[in-house]
């Protein structure tokens, strides 16, 4: 019997949820004897080879690149995960979301304390900045959520356990209390 396939991108984030996913630690070695990974920065591959049965996502989407990103993968994923903060509410980036879009950039590029050829990029290759950071769920349909900034490593594992063995996964009330 095949292992189902797992594939994870990092959006418009810090890549805390991807550090957290290693955070379980030599428990990895147990998910590698249940799942297979493709276009992942687990194992380096950069483009999707197959069809996955899970998608994990990291992060929002603030540019054009980000929505096609999480395009591919709502195509080539039969279960999305929205993983973290950013990826359910647009987290840290969704700070800038109250700021016009040009006014951003002309801090960043004309105003900032370092900046010496006051020139805001326009080249096609650049992605185009969105008007705002949008959480994934307002882009593709969004099948499960694990919340946390970043989510515990324990909350990942036991989630992906529970979804490639078909147990039931119960979330503690931990995993929605901030304090």
């Amino acid at each position: 019997m095949s292992k189902p396939v797992v594939a994870t991108a990092s959006l418009a984030g810090c890549f805390g949820c991807h550090m957290s996913f290693l955070d379980i630690d030599d428990r990895i070695l147990q998910l590698i004897e249940l799942v297979e990974f493709n276009k992942s920065p687990v194992d380096d591959i950069k483009k999707f080879t197959k069809m996955c049965d899970i998608g994990i996502i990291e992060g929002g989407c603030c540019n054009s690149e980000n929505v096609e990103n999480l395009r591919e993968f709502r195509k080539h994923c039969k279960i999305l995960i929205s993983l973290g903060e950013c990826a359910i509410m647009g987290g840290l980036p969704a700070m800038r979301n109250g700021i016009p879009v040009r006014e951003c950039l002309e801090e960043a590029y004309l105003n900032g304390p370092t900046v010496d050829d006051n020139i805001i990029p326009n080249d096609d290759e650049l992605p185009m900045i969105l008007d705002k950071v949008y959480p994934c769920h307002e882009i593709v349909k969004i099948d499960y959520f694990l919340p946390g900034c970043p989510p515990r490593a324990d909350l990942i594992w036991e989630a992906l356990v529970a979804l490639v063995t078909g147990k039931e996964l119960t979330l503690p009330y931990e995993a929605f209390k901030f304090d």
